[in-house]
């Protein structure tokens, strides 16, 4: 089941965009090991960053739970379930002055659907074991049934219809197998809408109103997939939806003009929907913080390519996703070798955050699935560094100073200051 079309290129044409000379390549030896080389590419350089303007803030989601009892709440038809607060969230710290900012990474995963090939379950435990929390982006359609696809009334498309595939009823209990066990274990579980349409009448032609009614609609799939799958057996999810779901990421990226005042209207705090951008200090549009895909230097030349599994296919296979295999093994380590080379550039720099994006995909052989592995072993437990969900990051950042924000704004992003002198 794809959670793509593959013509579909995010946010950069042909995957080019000559922008900086790359100085050195670092290289990943073995299994996840610290050996590849810590040489700094060249990083792209920004003029007049303007510090955010002052925006009104989103309405914040209520805090119905603040006198919880303790006990669980069964909700609607017995999908979801208030349990207590997630566990295993850190608490945001304010920097104390001339303090050097934790090097956050973020691994996202859209569709976020638990199928033959057990990608969800299995990256699971790779996050556990490496000290990792993630944000899955659900697409909602994945847990309505094939039988009651029209439930599905997509902006500018007839009922039912979808551009990627609904899920069988055994994926459909695989996905909420996974769904609680993610959130228990501390990931986020956000939002990819529901049916993946790109391009002509997709996200990018549709007004507010029109993702307003794919946001309310991707909240009842979640919240009714008692009532639509018929499935008695299972437990309710263990959250609130309404509470638990403040961001997401669109399909293709695109919509994001009309898509920030229709999110902004449910109280959601950040939009990972950008088409891409170098790696700086993340800033808000309108209240809601902007995390976008990010330009990484692509090993051995000049070209920026975004941080997603997808890009970096597009940029060696083109429209196939069965590519030469006799290339698999150059093409994975590239993909592994770009990826380390956008880390290697803001841990030694700016300590911007690294947003890096995935599908659950076999793409060319699975190499794409096997660089992030390697990636999140070779980085997660690497001094200072945290790899946390959106969610997190959103909570630290609002907890830090604006000034000290706006500074870090300021910075290229190989660029090391006086951590001490910057940020006294």
């Amino acid at each position: 089941m794809k959670a793509l079309r593959a013509k579909r290129v995010y946010g950069i044409t042909a995957l080019v965009v000559v922008a900086v000379v790359v100085a050195l390549v670092m290289s990943l030896t073995g299994g996840g090991g610290d050996s590849q080389d810590d040489s700094q590419p060249e990083a792209p350089r920004r003029q007049n960053i303007r510090p955010d303007r002052k925006t009104p803030a989103p309405p914040k989601k209520a805090d119905k739970y603040a006198n919880w009892d303790g006990k669980v709440k069964v909700l609607g038809d017995g999908s979801t379930a208030y349990t207590g607060p997630q566990p295993g969230q850190p608490k945001p710290k304010k920097l104390k002055p001339g303090e050097k900012p934790p090097q956050f990474v973020v691994f996202s995963w859209d569709g976020a659907l638990e199928n033959q090939d057990h990608l969800f379950s299995h990256f699971r435990k790779v996050a556990e074991e490496n000290d990792a929390d993630m944000t899955f982006f659900l697409s909602g359609m994945y847990l309505v049934p094939k039988s009651k696809r029209d439930l599905y009334h997509p902006p500018q498309h007839k009922p039912g219809s979808a551009a990627i595939s609904f899920a069988t009823d055994e994926h459909i209990r695989e996905t909420l197998e996974q769904l609680r066990g993610a959130w228990k274990e501390g990931n986020e579980i956000g939002s990819h809408f529901n049916g993946h349409f790109c391009e002509a009448k997709g996200g990018g032609d549709w007004s507010t109103q029109e993702w307003e009614s794919e946001i309310r609609q991707a909240y009842s799939f979640v919240k009714n997939w008692k009532t639509n799958t018929g499935f008695t057996d299972i437990d309710p999810l263990p959250f609130d939806y309404d509470v638990e779901l403040v961001g997401g990421r669109a399909p293709c990226l695109e919509g994001q003009k009309n898509l920030i005042p229709a999110i902004k209207s449910f109280g959601w705090r950040y939009d990972a929907s950008s088409p891409g951008d170098f790696q700086i200090w993340p800033s808000k549009i309108d209240g809601i913080w902007n995390f976008p895909l990010q330009l990484v230097p692509y090993p051995h030349s000049e070209k920026q390519v975004l941080s997603m599994d997808f890009n970096f296919l597009y940029n060696q296979s083109g429209d196939s996703t069965e590519g030469d295999p006799a290339r698999y093994a150059e093409w994975e380590k590239l993909t592994r070798d770009g990826y380390l080379n956008g880390f290697q550039r803001v841990y030694h720099g700016s300590r911007a955050p690294l947003f890096i994006g995935n599908h659950f995909e076999t793409w060319n052989g699975g190499i794409y699935m096997q660089a992030i592995e390697d990636v999140m072993k070779s980085v997660c437990r690497r001094q200072d560094v945290r790899c946390v969900s959106f969610r997190q990051l959103a909570d630290w950042l609002d907890a830090q100073d604006p000034q000290v924000l706006n500074k870090l704004r300021m910075l290229d992003p190989a660029e090391s200051p006086d951590w001490g002198t910057y940020l006294k």
